[in-house]
């Protein structure tokens, strides 16, 4: 019996300045899913002690708040999710439901750890990525917030007094 070669991880998402020999290595850590159209990847208020780097596919980030199914995010190819909880350990803000067959790579707190043991330059570089993203999210976060605020301020300069 042959074994397949494994996935490649690319240099896409939070792995894109990521070397390719530490990338190759990377890959031998966690594991490659293929969730099908409809099945839920993550399950909001369920324990999520993953990372999740999307390779190819479409999925959905739903909440179920105030019993109504909103619609976060859509994603694909190059976005992740988990990022916060596999350092901060948590359940799930979210629900994530493919919306198309995908490939995704898993990896959970104790293979990260292993990995950043046995490849510490790997490890740096995949935390600078991780951080880089994280730093962006930061910052469109912000943009949205300044932009309600001056909403709101120019909705309530507008409002009748009484």
């Amino acid at each position: 019996m042959s074994s397949s070669p494994l996935p490649e991880l690319p240099a896409i998402g939070f792995l894109a300045d990521m070397d390719s020999s530490h990338r190759e290595f990377l890959a031998s850590f966690g594991k490659f899913v293929r969730p099908h159209d409809g099945e839920s990847l993550i399950e909001e208020d369920k324990p999520q002690p993953n990372l999740y780097l999307i390779l190819s596919g479409m999925l959905h980030v739903v909440s179920h708040a105030g019993g109504r199914n909103l619609l976060v995010a859509s994603l694909g190819a190059g976005d992740s999710l988990g990022e916060v909880n596999i350092f901060d350990p948590g359940t799930a803000s979210a629900s994530v439901i493919a919306r198309s067959e995908c490939l995704i790579w898993q990896i959970s707190e104790a293979e990260l750890q292993g990995f950043f043991q046995d490849d510490p330059v790997g490890g740096i570089e995949f935390m600078k990525g991780l951080l880089r993203l994280e730093g962006k999210r930061i910052r469109a976060m912000n943009a949205k917030l300044a932009e309600s605020e001056e909403k709101s301020a120019l909705h309530s300069f507008w409002r009748p007094t009484a």
